[in-house]
């Protein structure tokens, strides 16, 4: 438990002193904002920060804290320290600059804001790799929740009933008004998750349960180590608790409700430490399970069932998993919702009139209910379509860090672009290493993979350096 201990408590610090530094550098101000300059009634809304919040929180938890903890905790106390040290210094970071650029750009889509900085033809890319990655979200968002519920509802009311029922919230919750559906019940079903993480917090600290100390090593513990190292399986399987490219989708969605820049640290950089503590938790009740029932289990949702209803008594069983529920399938609208701007803003289409969103709306569904029937067909369809999003979301992440990297050297803060230039090239390693090992991907051997993924370090370290020196030579400041 000390190691846990002194994890929570570097999250927590992580905020209030690397937040502020991360804040210094990009300088908010008192400019107006978006939700101001640009209300619409339909997505440029303002609203309360806590309430904001509260949204972006529920927005970019999803599955990612709890499942991908919960599998990431069989690595062992790796999995602890790349919540903690990926958290503040990579997906915490992430989320704020790029919520900020957003903000900054008039509620820019993260495709637009990589754009301007990595150029028209990555723009063009990311347009369509982002509104993949949204389908995707929206598909495997879908099968976990609709599980649980068949599990809590009487057996007339299966799985397929409750993915018909979620699709048609998924399109309520898309098409209506940022404030109607998502401003009312985002922050209760956020208040439902944070019930569910404090109470497993408190039940950590009760039960004092034998948890791995970093001095015993961090070395894999995965029941199948040979063929999953820790580097880079554990770093895409955490994924959102850690750092997550599908943050940076949604936060323009919360950029366009803000009234002040200030608010930008709480908002960005506080959700995701919030998310890394949940993250943290899980991983160590998974660790508890692991150690009672060994690590033969791996549906993330039959250990998050037997954690809180043994933790948590059947009452508080129910309103924690019902937390879990809501994380997904609230990721799962505003992934849509996202899909839905990142294309009007490329077609130049107004979003007032329901017809419009609706031309852009029905094809992503219909894509997204495709993956899905493909997913229940297959045996291995769930796990696979679940992979190829654990990629592509921390791909995405990779370009997202570039751009702000390149923003950080064009705006001269102070030559410290390296918080982001950092964390860009260990994410480049990552993804380049996954998919050349991934059975999914290319599928070559772990030492092969290593020297790519060297290779494509030594690219993109030789690119970013030709660019910085031209650059410094040729191209005059930016203005704001």
């Amino acid at each position: 438990m000390i190691t846990f201990t002194l994890c929570l408590l570097a999250l927590i610090a992580g905020y209030f002193i690397y937040g502020r530094f991360v804040e210094r550098i990009f300088g908010p101000d008192d400019r107006k904002t978006p939700a101001l300059t640009k209300t619409d009634g339909v997505d440029y809304i303002p609203l309360p920060t806590w309430k904001i919040f509260m949204i972006q929180f529920l927005n970019i938890a999803g599955l990612g804290p709890i499942f991908g903890a919960i599998m990431g905790a069989k690595f062992g106390t790796a999995s602890y320290l790349w919540i903690v040290l990926g958290s503040i210094f990579a997906g915490a970071v992430h989320d704020y600059l790029s919520g900020m650029l957003s903000l900054r750009h008039g509620g820019e889509s993260l495709p637009e804001i990589i754009g301007r900085y990595l150029g028209v033809t990555t723009k063009q890319v990311m347009r369509v790799f982002t509104v993949i990655l949204m389908v995707l979200v929206g598909a495997v968002f879908v099968a976990g929740p609709a599980g649980l519920l068949a599990s809590l509802t009487p057996e007339v009311l299966d799985t397929t009933f409750w993915i018909v029922v979620v699709f048609l919230y998924y399109i309520l919750a898309t098409m209506l008004p940022i404030d109607k559906i998502i401003g009312k019940i985002y922050p209760i079903f956020a208040v439902a998750l944070l019930f569910m993480a404090v109470g497993l917090l408190v039940m950590l600290y009760v039960l004092h349960p034998a948890l791995p100390e970093l001095w015993d090593g961090v070395h894999n513990t995965h029941p199948d180590a040979a063929t999953l190292p820790i580097f880079p399986i554990m770093f895409v399987s955490i994924a959102c608790g850690a750092i997550s490219g599908f943050h940076a989708t949604q936060s323009p969605l919360m950029a366009r409700c803000m009234t002040s820049e200030r608010h930008g640290r709480p908002v960005f950089y506080g959700a995701m430490i919030t998310e890394g503590i949940v993250a943290l938790i899980w991983a160590a009740a998974a660790t508890w399970f692991f150690g009672e029932n060994g690590m033969g289990e791996s549906n993330a949702a039959v250990i998050v069932d037997a954690i809180t209803k043994d933790w948590l008594g059947t009452v508080g069983g129910v309103l924690a998993v019902l937390g879990v529920i809501a994380a997904p399938i609230t990721s799962g609208d505003t992934a849509f919702r996202s899909a839905r701007l990142i294309v009007a803003d490329f077609l130049g289409l107004e979003q007032k009139s329901i017809r419009r969103r609706l031309y852009i709306c029905v094809p992503m569904f219909l894509a997204a209910i495709g993956l899905l029937l493909y997913s229940l067909k297959d045996a291995d369809g769930f796990d696979r379509i679940w992979r190829y999003f654990a990629w592509s979301n921390q791909t995405l992440s990779v370009f997202t860090l570039w751009a702000v990297t390149v923003y950080l050297v064009r705006e001269r803060k102070g030559g410290i672009f390296y918080v982001t230039y950092i964390p860009a090239m260990f994410m480049t390693a990552v993804c380049t290493t996954y998919i050349c090992v991934a059975p999914e991907g290319f599928g070559i051997s772990p030492s092969a993979s290593l020297y790519i993924a060297l290779a494509a370090l030594v690219v993109a370290g030789t690119w970013f350096a030709v660019w910085h020196a031209k650059w410094k030579r040729t191209q005059p400041l930016l203005k704001q």
